[in-house]
């Protein structure tokens, strides 16, 4: 609209609102601040930790465990459960800090022009149609249409991400060029606007509204929850089932009540919450080596499932500094001399400081032997015509032993326009009209590239004086800049593609700019490109259809980005989303799992699951790998666990059917499920990863696929078989040492069984080694340890006994090396 018709509209004029009508408007649409929606307390916070399935489960076996006196169990299930719970807790404590963060970046005061005066308020009483002076140094208090401006250069990358300040006008546009954000900050120039949105309908309002959003559960959550409802189910039947044979055989109920709920505590993992928590800790530290610092501790393990990694262009991706990427020089001497000389950024300790286009031609100029503070000796400046936005090129003058020469470097269209001559090879001629053609079209191709194209000047002057010095100058050429990609994200991308995850970039940047360097990536193989406009233009079932084959998102919005994270995620996939600002905090907490940049916003860090300190593409490919290496290495455990559940499971069911007595007493029960929750599932947690770890597609199955099903129900038989049999023979010649064999058969069972779950990448884990050794020990002196003999019901066994235990149990190593060939044979 027309500024007449704007002030019209919202019923205000250049002189501003009334003290009265201010007033009234301000009841009307409420404070200009952030609302922060109410949260629940710290206690009821804490409380919600134990309201899972399994961590009941727990807590009822805890309770069970104490009852029939054992103490060692109960305390050590209770530990586990109180420290899942801290964990919980801190993480969704910490997370809600994002939005006190977020309410610290506004503004406090505004200057407003009321009854025709200009004035300074808290910047909370602004209201619709006041009228707002903003100017160089201001935070914009409110989302503004602007009236007038003059030089106003707004940075708008809490908003767009992109730290280049825009141009602003308060002419009629068809783009967002005349409205100024709320907390955008004013970096040159001054203006004045009205006020069209306040509080949580500006922009950052609505900023603040999604990322008080509830989360959702991660994939890992959701997997244990139904692997916890399963395992309880079973647990109930089993004990339910057990008690009735137990007391239909007439045998004593306490007794059979005990073997009963002591086989019910051994089916539930209850080292399932600790295995996990020490997994992914250790996870935690081996990615903040590789600068990948991880918030929330789920989040080391979803990235292992993400099939889809929305990433953030600059300094991701690239590098983010400018770079000159291809020349096209006439004279390289005197266009290195201009480079270097019409320059104001300058080295500080190797590093580049100043304007990132001038610390590209610094850095080329030097790279080619042109020091600019040892030309300056030769050249020294006395005088500089900036640059702004209405002449769109940056002159200096320096004096020399010959004479003044003036630099310029500037928009080509602007240089060839002044150009009367061009220098080539140190002779100077006429420009003529072939050349303008030739320059141009040199033009076109570097700009189709997505070059940031300046053209180079420059011109003997016989005085300093003259109303224009900036004209007939000698052209040397044209330099293109571009921000360049990363190496490592070029492999990391490949990786990616290796492991079936999509990468996509989404960023602020223009389309031409975005596919170049998508193209530079291999990220444009097989996708398409769209602009936030025409992301817009399109239905959610338009949007949907077409999701899963756009690669690059560009003049990209916050609400923008949550729906690409939304609409991938409707489709079943699970999405890692990285940012660094305060515009990418809701698409950052909306995602599976948010990566926010180490020199991001506080916003945006409270906002994610994980920080990259070096802000790099390739580390986030790093934490996938870490991420499937846990997932394989949780999976591993409970593949261990249940396959010793059924058994044990098996074993006494089998038994009281057959009406024989039961192989172990309810003490042996709990000593299997405590040695074997131990150590040696415990070492299972640090597995290396298996070699084709990025070979394969993400992980959507249970943490209890089928084919492990299988695996684990004919492990389990083979167990209760096994151990029956030896148990069987035993008491059929009289031996009262047969239940120790039995239960040392079982156990022997175990330690053979976690070489079946351990990763097939070799043997670097000497964790397993130790364990194994600890958990050999422990038995033998259950077994042999006369206080223990008491406690445990065990009498010494012979070395023929061991030779027959040792003989059955490998049986279980011999089942798998089958399976695995007949996997093999299957595969090829």
């Amino acid at each position: 609209m027309e500024t007449d018709k704007v002030l019209e509209e919202l019923e205000t004029s250049q002189e501003g609102l009334s003290s009265e009508e201010a007033r009234a408007r301000l009841s009307k649409y409420g404070k200009n601040e952030l609302v922060e929606e109410k949260k629940e307390g710290p206690f009821r916070l804490f409380l919600n930790q134990f309201m899972d399935v399994l961590i009941i489960l727990l807590i009822v076996a805890a309770l069970v465990s104490y009852f029939i006196g054992d103490l060692l169990d109960s305390m050590v299930i209770l530990f586990v459960v109180v420290v899942n719970a801290i964990i919980g807790f801190m993480q969704e404590y910490r997370a809600e800090k994002a939005m006190e963060k977020l309410k610290s970046l506004i503004a406090t005061e505004a200057v407003v022009i009321r009854d025709g005066e200009t004035k300074k308020i808290p910047a909370s009483e602004l209201t619709i149609g006041d009228i707002v002076v903003i100017e160089e140094g201001d935070n914009v208090p409110a989302d503004l249409r602007l009236i007038e401006t003059s030089d106003l250069r707004i940075d708008e990358s809490i908003i767009t991400g992109e730290s280049i300040p825009v141009h602003k006008t308060h002419e009629v546009s068809d783009k967002v060029d005349n409205i100024a954000y709320m907390d955008s900050n004013v970096v040159s120039g001054r203006g004045k606007g009205v006020v069209i949105a306040v509080g949580m309908e500006t922009a950052i309002g609505k900023i603040a509204g999604m990322i008080q959003e509830e989360e959702g559960k991660t994939p890992l959550q959701e997997k244990i929850s139904r692997l916890g409802k399963s395992l309880g189910l079973i647990a109930v039947i089993v004990c339910f089932i057990v008690f009735i044979l137990q007391f239909l055989k007439g045998i004593n109920i306490v007794e059979t009540f005990m073997t009963a709920v002591s086989l019910a505590v051994a089916s539930v993992p209850e080292g399932l919450p600790a295995i996990l928590t020490l997994t992914l800790a250790l996870g935690m530290q081996k990615m903040a080596r590789n600068n990948a610092i991880i918030r929330k501790l789920l989040a080391v393990e979803t990235l292992g499932s993400c099939t889809f990694i929305c990433t953030d262009k600059t300094g991701t991706l690239t590098l983010n500094k400018m770079r000159v990427r291809k020349s096209s020089l006439t004279s390289k001497n005197r266009a290195l001399e201009v480079c270097a000389l019409c320059n104001n950024a300058s080295f500080s300790n190797d590093k580049i400081i100043g304007d990132p286009t001038d610390a590209a031609l610094l850095l080329f100029a030097k790279d080619n032997g042109y020091i600019k503070e040892k030309l300056e000796e030769e050249y020294p400046r006395i005088k500089e015509i900036p640059l702004d936005s209405e002449r769109k090129r940056m002159s200096t003058i320096h004096s020399s032993t010959s004479g003044y020469y003036l630099f310029i470097k500037g928009a080509p269209e602007i240089i060839l326009e002044r150009t009367a001559y061009i220098e080539e090879e140190g002779k100077i001629r006429k420009f003529n009209d072939a050349d303008l053609e030739y320059w141009e079209n040199k033009l076109g191709e570097m700009t189709s590239q997505a070059l940031r194209v300046l053209a180079l000047a420059y011109k003997p002057l016989n005085s300093l004086e003259g109303d224009d010095l900036e004209k007939d100058l000698i052209f040397v050429g044209l330099v293109g800049m571009m921000d360049p990609p990363r190496k490592e994200a070029v492999e990391a991308i490949e990786t990616c593609k290796r492991a079936g995850i999509k990468v996509v970039m989404i960023t602020g940047d223009h389309k031409e700019t975005a596919v170049a360097i998508a193209k530079e990536l291999n990220l444009m193989e097989d996708g398409e490109a769209i602009t936030g406009e025409e992301l817009d233009e399109l239905s959610d079932e338009e949007f949907e259809s077409m999701v899963e084959d756009i690669r690059v998102y560009a003049r990209v919005f916050p609400q923008q980005k949550v729906r690409i994270v939304e609409t991938l995620q409707s489709r079943g996939h699970v999405v890692a989303m990285t940012g660094d600002g305060v515009n990418d905090a809701p698409a950052l907490k909306r995602a599976a799992i948010g990566v926010a940049m180490g020199s991001g916003t506080d916003v945006a860090k409270e906002a994610s699951d994980m920080v990259l300190q070096d802000d790099n593409f390739a580390t986030i490919v790093k934490a996938v790998k870490e991420g499937r290496t846990i997932f394989d290495n949780i999976r591993r455990f409970v593949k261990f666990q249940v396959s010793t559940n059924v058994g044990a499971i098996l074993t006494i069911v089998s038994s009281s059917v057959m009406n024989m007595p039961l192989p172990f007493n309810p003490i042996q029960i709990l000593w299997i499920n405590i040695i074997m929750d131990g150590p040696p599932a415990q070492s299972l947690g640090v597995e290396p990863p298996e070699r084709d770890i990025m070979s394969r597609k993400p992980e959507k199955e249970e943490i209890l696929p089928q084919r492990n099903l299988l695996r684990i129900v004919l492990a389990g038989i083979i167990m209760a078989i096994g151990t029956l049999a030896i148990y069987m023979y035993k008491l059929s010649v009289g031996d009262a040492k047969a239940t120790t064999i039995a239960f040392t058969t079982f156990v022997m069972f175990q330690i053979f069984n976690v070489f079946n779950c351990k990763s097939q990448s070799g043997f670097s884990n000497k964790l397993l080694f130790f364990a194994i050794a600890a958990s050999f020990i422990l038995q033998l002196l259950v077994i042999y340890l006369p206080p223990l003999q008491g406690i445990f019901r065990t009498r010494s066994i012979s070395i023929m006994d061991w030779l027959l235990i040792v003989l059955v149990a490998s049986i279980i190593l011999v089942h798998e090396t089958i399976i695995r060939w007949v996997d093999k044979r299957r595969t090829l």
